[in-house]
């Protein structure tokens, strides 16, 4: 009975550790350099939050101007109370003007039922489109529909941006990001909906852990996301939101 007891401690510990490690609030800081009209772009990226409440001190503390903030889909699901969502689209609105791309679990609240939540708070909503950051330079955000529809299509993503344009690419499932690196250009890519894994043992992992890094040369941000699925533990892939600072220079 001593090592029962003793084994169901260790469970219920390490149970507890892995929710408290779910409810981090990490906030990632990356650099970008680009060349155009000399300007300073801020992005804010968060994506999956799902049944999550975004934590009021982590928006609090972040500090400068914001351009935009993209929510990179997934979020919301069917376990999400509206309320939550107001309540994370109103600390989301008071960093800056909101676009958002679906992901396959959005749509499980009622497609019509999200568009309206979003639509009360200026939200933009970007499917198969590119939209002009008001920025000094011709900086889009062109994104896709989730790929779970089968209606995405990369051409419309970008049939509006010119090859001296600066573009960041989004998609909810990193998945496609080398087809549009094969036929397209853009100067960052942008996903989430892997949870890097979630739940992993040393390397190993049902996805890899997110990252920011160069692939063919674009950089390109996969996001662990804010929030989990399915269970709400996450164990060797941490939380996940995002700042990007965009450095754009003449030289």
């Amino acid at each position: 009975m001593l090592y029962i007891g003793l084994f169901l401690l260790v469970v219920i510990a390490f149970l507890l550790y892995m929710w408290k490690v779910a409810h981090e609030n990490n906030v990632l800081h990356h650099q970008l350099s680009l060349y155009g009209e000399q300007e300073q772009v801020r992005l804010f990226f968060i994506s999956d939050v799902h049944l999550r409440k975004i934590n009021k001190k982590m928006i609090a503390q972040l500090e400068g101007h914001f351009d935009a903030v993209i929510i990179g889909g997934d979020f919301a699901d069917s376990r999400t109370p509206i309320e939550r969502i107001h309540e994370n689209l109103t600390l989301l609105k008071s960093i800056a003007p909101i676009y958002f791309v679906w992901g396959n679990n959005d749509r499980e609240i009622g497609e019509e039922r999200l568009k309206d939540i979003l639509q009360a708070y200026q939200v933009q909503i970007i499917v198969n489109d590119a939209v002009l950051l008001p920025v000094k330079n011709r900086f889009w955000l062109s994104a896709i529909e989730d790929t779970t529809v089968k209606e995405y299509s990369f051409e419309k993503a970008f049939e509006k941006v010119g090859e001296q344009d600066l573009v960041v690419f989004i998609a909810h499932n990193p998945g496609v990001f080398a087809k549009v690196r094969a036929k397209f250009r853009a100067d960052l890519m942008m996903g989430g909906h892997l949870h890097g894994g979630q739940i992993r043992f040393g390397p190993y992992g049902v996805h890899p852990n997110g990252s920011y890094r160069q692939r063919d040369g674009v950089m390109t941000l996969v996001s662990n996301g804010y929030g989990t699925t399915l269970v709400p533990f996450r164990l060797g892939a941490k939380p996940q939101c995002h700042i990007i600072d965009i450095d754009i220079s003449s030289k």
